[in-house]
């Protein structure tokens, strides 16, 4: 089953892998450079809320759930689920019944994470992988005005979950590209 991962433990180990934190005590992290990082995104429609400069980075695929399936097959990699704010915001005012919910589902108590002012992340096995899509068919669904976080830090992958149901891929995996995850 999915656990919790304390944020002084996901800072040090992103850090380790040559991760920065964009946005203090959050699950908000990007890559230190973008040499030799290819972004792409997927959306399951026509979204007019994607600037034109980055629509040569979009890819349609119908079923945005098993994108990240595949993404955590191909990398197996430990991935881990983080609000790009923080659990309190988010268990308070920000997708309160959705995350409760989508919680439960995968086996983690959401009072353990409500007054964490953290991005303490939920870590999914390489195992978990149909867990780790079921969770993000949810945020998909659901998300408003809030984005997620799905990293993959052994594997130099990080996906962010889009409140405008899309998933936003930054890798510097060579064995991840864009053209497996089309199909």
């Amino acid at each position: 089953m999915p656990r919790i991962i304390d944020y002084p433990e996901v800072l040090e180990r992103m850090v380790s892998r040559r991760f920065v934190s964009l946005y203090h005590n959050a699950g908000a992290f990007g890559f230190a450079s973008n040499e030799n990082v290819q972004t792409f995104g997927f959306i399951s429609a026509a979204d007019p809320t994607i600037r034109a400069e980055a629509q040569m980075f979009v890819r349609q695929h119908n079923n945005l759930p098993q994108v990240i399936e595949h993404i955590a097959a191909a990398l197996a990699s430990e991935a881990w689920l983080m609000p790009k704010s923080h659990w309190h915001y988010e268990l308070h005012f920000g997708n309160r019944q959705l995350l409760e919910g989508s919680l439960a589902m995968i086996g983690i108590d959401a009072e353990l994470l409500r007054h964490r002012n953290d991005g303490s992340a939920i870590a999914f096995s390489p195992e978990e992988c149909a867990l780790l899509g079921d969770v993000t068919e949810k945020l998909l669904a659901g998300l408003s005005g809030s984005d997620f976080l799905l990293a993959f830090p052994d594997a130099q992958t990080l996906v962010t979950i889009h409140h405008h149901k899309q998933l936003w891929v930054q890798t510097a995996d060579s064995n991840l590209q864009s053209t497996q995850l089309s199909s």
